[in-house]
């Protein structure tokens, strides 16, 4: 099985500014209404707006010195990967899909964890998060902690 989410280096100096500068030009081409291309040796091809799209925010964020990783949606990630992506342990990971928090499927006797579910996840906890810090904040205001 090809290893789906690698550990992404970041570009170098020299990478992260030709793509800040292609970031710039992409930019100002979407907002004129430009058609991507991409010239391949002698043949030019031209690219759907979508392409344009994600091509624009991976350069944005190389440019600002940022590895990147592009994973399918549809991608089914072994438990290591998984835990990667949501930034905690393996352990912890598979006490979430024990707990059947997290949807997951078996692959012999291994666990595969969707990618879409995994983002799903992710935007919950993130939305749950926002929401505990807004309601401290609102107790500290009421409270005059001066936050």
């Amino acid at each position: 099985m090809a290893k789906l989410v690698e550990r992404p280096l970041p570009p170098s100096a020299d990478d992260a500014e030709l793509a800040a500068q292609a970031s710039r030009q992409l930019s100002r081409g979407k907002h004129e209404g430009a058609e991507l291309r991409v010239q391949v040796g002698n043949e030019t091809l031209r690219l759907p707006n979508s392409v344009g799209d994600l091509l624009y925010r991976l350069l944005t964020e190389m440019g600002q010195g940022n590895a990147v990783t592009v994973i399918p949606v549809h991608a089914e990630l072994t438990t290591q990967e998984a835990a990667d992506y949501l930034n905690v342990s393996r352990p912890y990971l598979i006490r979430l899909l024990e707990e059947g928090k997290l949807p997951f499927s078996l692959v012999g006797t291994h666990r595969r964890v969707k990618f879409s579910d995994l983002a799903a996840y992710r935007g919950r906890a993130e939305d749950d998060r926002k929401r505990v810090m807004d309601e401290l904040a609102a107790q500290a205001q009421e409270l005059g902690m001066g936050y």
